[in-house]
């Protein structure tokens, strides 16, 4: 099985995510989505080419919920989870 990393950005992601949620569906809906987040990281370990092709060349995007997609790079060693995004966000923004 590969490692999952996390680079900041997806941090940020799932931080800013968690907080929203929280405010609208409470802290334990949070943690769930949060848990669902990082349990398809580790799906993806497993399986890293189980998800589709991302809209960014060389990247996975992995559907968490019909809202939210995370993005990732898969390497030798490593899915490295690289944004989580809701739907609705424009991306690619830019090269990752």
């Amino acid at each position: 099985m590969l490692r999952v990393e996390w680079k900041q950005a997806a941090l940020n992601d799932r931080a800013r995510i968690a907080h929203h949620i929280a405010e609208g569906g409470g802290p334990q809906a949070a943690r769930k989505l949060d848990a669902d987040f990082v349990a398809k990281a580790h799906t993806a370990a497993q399986r890293p080419k189980l998800y589709r092709a991302g809209r960014v060349r060389g990247t996975h995007e992995i559907v968490v919920r019909p809202n939210y997609v995370m993005v990732c790079r898969v390497t030798n060693d490593a899915v490295i989870v690289l944004r989580v995004l809701h739907a609705r966000q424009q991306w690619p923004q830019s090269k990752t």
